[in-house]
């Protein structure tokens, strides 16, 4: 399934959505828990499942036959053993007498004895929607198109549900207090790589932060998720903390999730003892009551220094961040742009934080990576089991102008500029192959691409010469040899190889489509010319016409699957892997890191000092100039000297004639 495919199905399951909404007494509010708790259902099914046959097949066989799986052997697999009347399949086939919503409330309930952590948790209101609406909902949500969704793409459903519900003012704190969008979610988890231990979120949200960790886990391989880590989350807000605590069952990632204030409390007494701290807090939040006895003895706050004087909660996050943290453990969090400038007391804490030499890596993100707010931000890596050899230093990462544009208001990154980042990062730390190993990876994946691609190309080109073959309507000798050409490329093909073929899958008959094109403006006047009693013209050029159409939409609908102009799209994604790939090689030619101005600079902590401790990367790493290659800058330019050569005509003529003009 496609980017456009995806997304065509997001938006008919949230119309489905919106029209419960609109025919029942709900607000927004009201309506969220249960449409989630269908989704969540849903992808309960799909992940029971998928792994149901891997199970029963790794099954051992004994005199009584192979033995029955169990819920322990479904957790280890990621997945839930769903009840059968709690899956979908089975409330989806009940018949029109069957009260619908009594079943479902049935369904969560049998779920909840199943699995006692969800206990209150999961939504048991469905009497208050209306039975039809809830039929139906529950028909979309069981076509085909839904059963067959992978974990990746259904999680990518249910974060389209969430930030459409917040954005509907179900509860939203300027509409991203659910969420935080996947290209920084990834971000954060490639650059520390979480792959053992104690993971914490105080900032849990939807939980998936987590999530994401069970994802890199399970494509690193190794063990399962739940023998690799244990996951711990806070948060402030009772329904979303419910939202966390579903997404961790459905995902079949253990974890315990705890409804609490995180600037009054530590439920979790975590502190120097996580291996991973992952967050995106809210930001600049204020009013945070600092004269609370546990605010002034907490001690995951620096001594002295501790609270900051400004009414922000920004810095006492990230002093919380670091206390989670054991001698060797790491944090990625997003925070507010102001912070690593801020002044006053939150300097004096930055200072100290800077002064223990945990701070790794610090990344500016740019405009329009949240859905419902355009600021810019950062994201803050420490380490406090950094090698020697960096332990006074800080990678600085401007990603400002690094971006895939996915909508006129949306930017996210792409694999191949996220390969980019962790490669930096992976070389920092100590990897002398890793920028080497990530242009293989993105020459692989570009290859990948193309081939798909060409046997795309291959497969219309034999299309058109079947369609033409002892074709006697019309002459098509003159594009018979490309039809014959079969596009090949080389299993290592180089950068400039895999360039070369875009025209190709941009044009992949352009012989052909000129010869369509001319017969098609001879058909048109030899149809105006025709007489109308020649019926044996008449059947000719309606012949004719057949053969154009025939062969025009088999190039249509090469084009429309494979060349829109959209992210997710098969020639739209192989160009972004081709700047991707070309990028990182002209950042490091040599294949070894080295800093590049506008992108990445290892800084000592004398420069930081000197620069008054912001941790800004723009102040370190420079600018450069930003080429656009698909730009036509020799075109633009010529019309601009075209128009000036106008302009400057028409001034000289003007000038003339006040000159002549006597008073």
């Amino acid at each position: 399934m496609n980017q456009q495919q995806i997304k065509q199905l997001e938006t008919e399951l949230w119309a489905s959505a919106d029209n419960l909404r609109a025919n029942s007494k709900l607000t927004a509010a009201e309506y969220k828990d249960p449409v989630l708790g269908l989704i969540l259902l849903r992808y309960a099914q799909n992940r029971y499942e998928q792994a149901k046959v891997a199970i029963e097949a790794a099954m051992p066989e004994t005199p009584r036959g192979k033995l029955k799986p169990t819920k322990e052997h479904f957790l280890a697999a990621g997945a839930m053993l769903v009840p059968e009347q709690s899956q979908y399949d089975y409330l989806a086939n009940l018949p029109e007498g069957v009260g619908i919503c009594e079943a479902l409330n049935t369904a969560m309930r049998l779920i909840e004895e199943e699995y006692p952590d969800l206990a209150g948790i999961l939504p048991k209101n469905y009497q208050e929607l209306d039975p039809d609406l809830l039929r139906e909902l529950i028909r979309v949500f069981n076509k085909d198109s839904v059963k067959n969704l992978s974990g990746d793409v259904f999680g990518r459903i249910y974060e389209y549900f969430l930030m459409k519900f917040s954005m509907s003012g179900a509860g939203a704190q300027e509409g991203g207090e659910f969420f935080t969008p996947p290209s920084l979610v990834q971000l954060i988890v490639n650059l520390i790589q979480p792959d053992h231990g104690i993971i914490h979120d105080p900032a849990c949200g939807s939980g998936g932060m987590f999530v994401q960790t069970g994802h890199f886990i399970e494509e690193h391989g190794g063990k399962s998720v739940n023998e690799t880590i244990k996951c711990y989350g806070t948060e402030l807000k009772s329904n979303n903390a419910k939202l966390a605590k579903m997404n961790l069952a459905i995902h079949g990632i253990e974890g315990k999730v705890i409804e609490s204030n995180s600037f009054y409390s530590d439920p979790h007494d975590l502190i120097g003892q996580c291996d991973f701290v992952m967050a995106n807090p809210p930001f600049n939040v204020n009013k945070v009551d600092k004269d609370k006895d546990y605010v002034k003895t907490d001690p995951r706050l620096f001594k002295e220094v501790g609270i900051p004087k400004a009414d922000n909660g920004n810095y006492l996050w990230i002093q919380y961040f670091y206390h989670y943290l054991n001698a060797t453990g790491r944090a990625g969090f997003v925070m507010a742009s102001s912070a690593t400038d801020a002044g006053n007391t939150e300097k004096a804490i930055r200072q100290r934080l800077i002064a223990t030499g945990a701070v790794d890596c610090i990344v500016s993100v740019g405009n329009n990576f949240f859905y419902t707010r355009s600021l810019p931000c950062h994201v803050w890596f420490l380490d406090r089991g950094k090698r020697e050899q960096n332990r006074d230093k800080i990678l600085m990462i401007d990603a400002r102008n690094t971006f895939r544009k996915v909508t006129t208001t949306i930017n996210d990154y792409s694999p191949g500029q996220l390969l980019t980042f962790a490669a930096i990062m992976n070389a920092y730390r100590g990897d002398s192959d890793a920028i080497s190993n990530a242009v293989m990876q993105l020459q692989v994946q570009a290859i990948a691409q193309a081939a798909n691609l060409i046997e795309a190309v291959n497969e219309l080109r034999q299309q058109c010469a079947g369609t033409i073959f002892n074709n006697t309507a019309l002459n098509f000798k003159a594009a018979q040899l490309e039809l014959a050409q079969c596009v090949i490329l080389a299993k290592d093909a180089d950068y400039p190889a895999c360039h070369a073929l875009l025209q190709t899958f941009e044009n992949p008959v352009p012989r052909l489509a000129a010869l369509l094109e001319n017969y098609k403006t001879q058909l048109d006047t030899a149809k105006k010319a025709l007489d109308k009693k020649d019926s044996a013209g008449k059947k000719q050029l309606d012949e004719q016409g057949k053969l154009l159409r025939e062969l025009n939409a088999a190039i249509n609908a090469y084009q429309n699957q494979y060349c829109k102009s959209q992210v997710g799209e098969p020639l739209h994604d192989y160009k972004q892997a081709l700047k991707d790939w070309h990028h990182l090689t002209q950042y490091f030619p040599d294949g070894r890191y080295a800093d590049v101005e506008g992108l990445c600079k290892i800084v000592d902590l004398a420069e930081v000092e000197e620069n008054d401790y912001s941790l800004t990367p723009g102040r370190y790493v420079g600018y450069n100039i930003e080429v656009d290659e698909d730009f036509d800058y020799q075109s633009r330019l010529s019309k601009i000297r075209s128009e000036l050569a106008v302009l400057n005509q028409e001034a000289s003529g003007l000038m003339s004639l006040i000159q002549a003009t006597n008073l």
